[in-house]
């Protein structure tokens, strides 16, 4: 099979995808073939945290996708990360069945406490999966599609743009904390048993989902790398350095811009999906606007336009999350905003810059 020359000229990506690999055959090695007792031993929590960091990574990269390589600094990807587990947690709920604690076979254990008398028009479907899986880049696609052609076609951009999509992440959160809206309030949806009937909480199950997470982000960030060498990737970065020369030269910019915002939407949906099995519960709390400012920190830390370093912050700084809310949690917010505070002062091209630029010095 012949290689791509895209692909072998970025070292970096097939590192990652190495990476990746290796992750993909030894967490399920360690988890399923060796003792509980083994130094070597990865225990479930350990697979589902990995799992989780790798949604993270893909959530990153969709955000990359749209900021450093177009220019549009997004406050609002946690709303479409959140929109894609909804949906996929909608599925999930489905199918609880008579398990629930009401043991009704339709209706959710939320709708039944509330007292609602049939399941609402746009829960039908979700009993399927592939009707579920659609929705998951459905539902963040097409509310992305809807708001980018309202926004690029009134050439709103800047921190004006970035503001509004704040906003928006921020309306949907209030909505869903709603009981009336269907989605379990501020409680969410969780309780979930099985997919696609195995059970959810097995340790054979947990590495299947990370290896689908591994999979999944491998995807994803190879139809990015691919996307950005094209003609059209270098139509999104002369969208980013100067947006009305590129109009003037005959590009139709706003439409470029509504598409990939769109494609960048389902990708952070589709990172959405992967992480509610692993972590078990999706509710309001995903919409919060602080949210999508940590996840441009990741892409920041990384290095942003390269796509590889989007994947390395997403890690690299949930690892140091996880780390400190175990040991210091009150500390963590305030080291959050001083990372960002120096990598912008001091690293304004995230790790990765300031690898290139010890590789150009040697």
């Amino acid at each position: 099979m012949r290689v791509p020359p895209w692909l072998l000229s970025d070292r970096a990506g097939l590192v990652l995808l190495a990476v990746l690999a290796v992750l993909g055959i030894g967490v399920p090695a360690l988890n399923l073939l060796t003792p509980p007792d083994h130094p070597l031993h990865l225990t479930a929590y350990t697979v589902t945290l990995l799992g989780k960091y790798l949604c993270y990574a893909l959530l990153a990269v969709s955000i990359d996708l749209v900021w450093g390589y177009m220019g549009i600094l997004s406050l609002g990807h946690a709303a479409f990360f959140a929109l894609g587990g909804y949906c996929f947690g909608m599925y999930l709920m489905r199918q609880i069945g008579t398990r629930g604690v009401y043991g009704d076979p339709v209706l959710p254990d939320f709708m039944v406490f509330l007292n609602w008398k049939e399941l609402p028009w746009y829960w039908h479907g979700f009993d399927s999966f592939g009707f579920a899986a659609l929705m998951v880049l459905v539902a963040p696609g097409l509310l992305a599609f809807v708001f980018g052609w309202f926004a690029f076609r009134s050439r709103v951009s800047g921190v004006y743009l970035s503001i509004i999509t704040q906003a928006l992440t921020y309306a949907l959160m209030l909505a869903f904390f709603r009981n009336e809206m269907g989605f379990g309030g501020n409680n969410g949806l969780t309780d979930f048993k099985d997919v696609l009937g195995v059970p959810l909480h097995d340790d054979g199950t947990r590495v299947v989902l990370f290896v689908l997470s591994a999979l999944t982000l491998a995807g994803g960030y190879l139809l990015c790398r691919w996307l950005v060498s094209t003609r059209m990737g270098r139509v999104l970065v002369a969208i980013r350095d100067s947006e009305d020369r590129a109009r003037f030269l005959g590009y139709r910019v706003e439409q470029v811009k509504v598409l990939v915002f769109a494609l960048s939407a389902m990708l952070a949906g589709v990172a959405g999906a992967l992480y509610v099995p692993q972590v078990g519960i999706i509710n309001p709390g995903e919409f919060a606007p602080l949210n999508s400012i940590e996840a441009v920190i990741w892409v920041a830390v990384g290095g942003r336009g390269t796509l590889i370093g989007a994947v390395i912050g997403a890690v690299l700084v949930n690892y140091a999350k996880t780390w400190l809310t175990g040991a210091l949690p009150e500390v963590w917010l305030f080291a959050l905003g001083g990372l960002f505070v120096a990598v912008t002062v001091l690293l304004p091209y995230g790790l990765i810059g300031l690898l290139r630029r010890k590789e150009k010095a040697a």
